[in-house]
């Protein structure tokens, strides 16, 4: 059986190689919008290189102050311990798993919404944030907690939190050109090649047609990368998590009573939506378990959680009964 550091190194593996083939769609996206212009091979490349500096650089501004920007679009503030009971509790859970891990304590941050969720964000351990809704800070007990708190310090512990920024860059650069090449093609982009006398217009013609289609494909392949890498280390964190508390107890039912919650959290949107412990945006279980979910379905998180710690039986039921069965078992 594999064990959790197998499982965190074949997920690492996997997160470079899906970061690679974005900055790989990149490229191609690049070139081809290049040749359309240009007419030749050749004059692809600058464009190409073009694309990659313009990925780069928003690559970098998600690097350094990435963290910042998802905070403020949130509404996080950051938690004053002394401002009551669950406040201090939190605080303390925080400390106390940090110093568990072995790890520097993150800034903690509150968001002022019923919604039950939370997330981490930054680029490494040193330079990290976690945020907790005060819907969550209510309606769960100190194991819960610990249970969420461990899922978020494992994002930023396996470096989560430095990939999602990383891939989110990557996706809205490919968003970005793709809205420049639409632009382009809208306003006659490509009219040259009508008077070109050197046989190019054949060239043009055919990397016109492909630089709309990669236009219109490219972000959605580049999505479902992100998707990718959110939902396998959904799963990771789910495993870490509970290493780090030894209380699979306390995120499964954490996990349930964020099944149970149909309350939209209002700041958060499809853009940010990946870094969340549960999809923010659609929490119906049933409507999200596609391919184009942000997160994995609960019920396959928790089956996980309980197949990885040899617990005596797999759910099968739907997130309503959640609450019910857990407080049977």
């Amino acid at each position: 059986m594999a064990t959790f550091y197998d499982l965190a190194a074949e997920n690492r593996r996997k997160s470079l190689l899906l970061v690679l083939i974005v900055v790989a769609i990149l490229a191609a996206f690049g070139a081809s919008a290049g040749i359309a212009l240009s007419g030749t091979v050749d004059g692809g490349i600058p464009f190409a290189l073009g694309a990659f500096v313009v990925g780069f650089l928003l690559t970098l501004g998600a690097y350094f102050s990435g963290d910042k920007a998802v905070l403020a679009a949130a509404g996080a503030k950051e938690l004053d311990p002394s401002a009551g009971r669950e406040e201090r509790e939190l605080d303390n859970i925080v400390s106390e798993l940090c110093l568990a891990a072995n790890m520097p304590k993150p800034k903690v941050y509150t968001i002022d919404d019923t919604a039950l969720n939370a997330f981490a964000t930054g680029r490494d351990p040193e330079h990290a944030s976690i945020a907790v809704t005060q819907g969550l800070m209510h309606a769960l007990d100190r194991e819960e907690m610990s249970g969420v708190v461990a899922h978020e310090l494992s994002h930023v512990r396996n470096f989560d939190i430095r990939y999602g920024l990383l891939v989110a860059a990557l996706v809205g650069s490919l968003a970005l050109l793709s809205d420049l090449v639409m632009r382009w093609a809208f306003w006659g982009g490509g009219r040259q090649r009508d008077n070109d006398r050197n046989g190019g217009g054949a060239i043009q013609v055919i990397f016109f047609v492909l630089t709309i289609l990669l236009a219109i494909l490219a972000p959605i392949a580049a999505r479902l990368v992100q998707l990718a890498v959110s939902r396998q280390r959904e799963y990771l964190a789910d495993a870490s998590g509970v290493e780090l508390t030894r209380n699979p107890a306390g995120l499964e039912r954490a996990l349930a009573k964020l099944a149970g919650d149909k309350e939209v959290l209002e700041v958060a949107t499809k853009a940010t939506a990946h870094m969340y412990i549960i999809n923010p945006v659609k929490h119906f279980e049933e409507r999200s378990a596609g391919f184009l979910a942000t997160h994995p379905p609960l019920v396959d998180r928790i089956n996980r959680l309980r197949a990885l710690y040899a617990q005596s039986f797999r759910l099968t039921l739907a997130p309503p009964v959640l609450p019910r069965l857990l407080a049977r078992s």
